[in-house]
């Protein structure tokens, strides 16, 4: 990864910060899946306890100019201010950013039931679990382009690294392997 694209959201008051973020990743998600792209990561370089209002998109110079080919972000252009494409600045830190999932999910539980391998007992005691147990992580909500269906993708941060690793990313731009700069 050499170069990146930097896309500051600017909420105001008739639009949140979130549902800003959810819209562009949205669409982010819907332009790799339209390229097959699997060289292109994303960061969020203002994350403390929400991802932030900086989405950073990483890849090569051709592979940022072929995805800015069509203007995918649509009307919310206006809310949000996209940089140049920029060169990736020397001595840099690398993390993976990725998807972390819950194991214990409603679908799973419903799943168990119809099989009948969890008694009512059990199933009281899964839920408590389930609540209580849930991810601290942030999060986006997107649509699926599969299924259409909304999902929270919640997101992992690996330790920062000297050195990054090579590899690839899903169509939304994260990968358990593949190290994004960070900076």
């Amino acid at each position: 990864m050499t170069h990146y694209v930097d896309i500051r959201l600017m909420p105001k008051k008739e639009i949140r910060e979130n549902f800003l973020l959810n819209q562009i990743y949205t669409a982010f998600h819907k332009r790799l899946y339209d390229l097959k792209a699997n060289d292109i990561g994303v960061s969020f370089p203002e994350y403390h306890l929400k991802l932030g209002r900086l989405f950073r998109i990483h890849g090569t110079k051709e592979v940022l100019e072929k995805l800015n080919e069509k203007e995918w972000i649509g009307k919310y252009q206006q809310h949000c201010k996209i940089s140049q494409i920029e060169e990736i600045p020397k001595n840099v830190k690398y993390r993976t950013v990725s998807r972390i999932q819950q194991n214990m999910t409603e679908a799973k539980l419903r799943r168990l039931i119809k099989r009948g391998s969890i008694s009512e007992d059990e199933v009281k005691r899964y839920r408590i679990k389930m609540y209580q147990g849930g991810l601290d992580n942030p999060y986006v909500e997107l649509i699926s382009m599969s299924t259409g269906q909304l999902h929270r993708r919640f997101i992992a941060f690996g330790e920062l690294q000297d050195k990054g690793t090579y590899g690839e990313f899903d169509i939304f731009g994260l990968s358990k392997t593949a190290t994004i700069p960070w900076f």
